[in-house]
């Protein structure tokens, strides 16, 4: 699509070129600044085309996602109309653990990130600590939306920190991954409080949470000991992958664009013979299940414990309602019993 802006003075094209290369220095490279710069003074021309390419602005800036509130009542509301089985996530707090609410994890550039702790009573022995991350397309949904699964969790043995990330409105890539990276380092200095053991520490997350994650999980240098991706991609660069607007506004450029950052960004790359076992719940929606397959069959090359469960008929962000929320977790206590304990 083009559209074309006429200029009513050269005045207006000498302001125009100073806020484009204000705005856009840092997504155009020396020759595509000269094309511009010739463009736009130019006297031959009275109009400076721009192109919008599938949401993105040729000169580089990615266009806003219509991003809405993502949280477990919303996405149940949502869901309920066509799936009119589903009942919303309601239980007690277990008896048995503790929870520590808004706990700063790091505080970046006067940002303070905060996390949510949700740990078992009994002391008597250290537990295997699991990071969980958020979804919500990189750009919306809260560490509120764990809370009933890091409930459940620490209950049967696991210190549960559900973190708050930078979303993409604040920071793009790779700040949120960063972040995870850091509250995992903040419960290990906090071990002795949590009775955690640092050496079983696993990652947990869903959609784009489950692709942030595996990517902290696939990095060799955060010794995580186990992944549990549900219903997220682990490739931006895969054949399978689907992803646009969502992922060019947290990547900093579409794939064209920021070609580093996206693959970068895909877990795929990483994995080796020190990527930890690997759990996959996925709804029954393809495009969720980007680099799936190939990253299983390199696990298991590795003999690595790899598995995955696709829930029939669901869909994405299935587990924010039952009966989907209860199989997800039998899922991951079996997964996570069978290689930490």
């Amino acid at each position: 699509m083009v559209k074309n802006i006429k200029l009513l003075c050269f005045k207006d094209k000498i302001r125009m070129f100073f806020l484009i290369k204000l705005t856009y220095l840092n997504n155009l490279n020396d020759s595509k600044f000269k094309k511009l710069d010739n463009m736009i003074f130019n006297k031959k021309h009275t109009y400076i085309s721009i192109f919008l390419m599938g949401g993105t602005i040729a000169f580089g800036q990615i266009q806003r996602p219509n991003a809405t509130p993502y949280t477990n009542e919303a996405t149940y509301e949502k869901l309920k109309k066509k799936h009119t089985f589903i009942t919303p996530i309601d239980r007690p707090v277990p008896q048995n653990i503790g929870i520590d609410k808004d706990v700063e994890y790091a505080n970046i550039n006067g940002i303070s990130l905060k996390a949510d702790v949700y740990y078992p009573l009994d002391k008597s022995q250290k537990h295997p600590g699991i990071a969980m991350v958020h979804g919500g397309g990189w750009i919306s949904g809260s560490k509120e939306n764990e809370k009933f699964m890091a409930m459940e969790l620490a209950s049967k043995g696991y210190v549960a920190i559900a973190v708050g990330y930078r979303l993409a409105d604040v920071a793009k890539y790779p700040a949120g991954v960063e972040d995870i990276e850091k509250a995992i380092n903040w419960l290990k200095k906090n071990r002795k409080k949590y009775s955690l053991d640092q050496n079983k520490m696993t990652v947990l997350g869903e959609s784009a949470g489950a692709q942030i994650a595996t990517l902290v999980g696939v990095r060799s240098k955060n010794k995580i000991k186990a992944i549990i991706n549900i219903d997220g991609i682990v490739s931006f660069i895969h054949p399978e992958a689907e992803e646009s607007t969502y992922a060019s506004y947290w990547l900093g450029g579409d794939r064209d664009l920021n070609l580093k950052n996206w693959t970068e960004a895909s877990p795929l790359e990483y994995v080796d013979k020190n990527t930890p076992p690997t759990l996959f719940i996925n709804s029954s929606q393809p495009r969720f299940h980007a680099g799936r397959d190939d990253m299983m069959k390199k696990l298991k090359s590795y003999n690595i414990p790899a598995e995955f469960h696709e829930i029939k008929d669901s869909p994405h962000s299935f587990w924010s309602a039952e009966p989907w929320f209860t199989e997800t977790l039998n899922y991951t206590v079996d997964f996570l019993n069978k290689v930490l304990k």
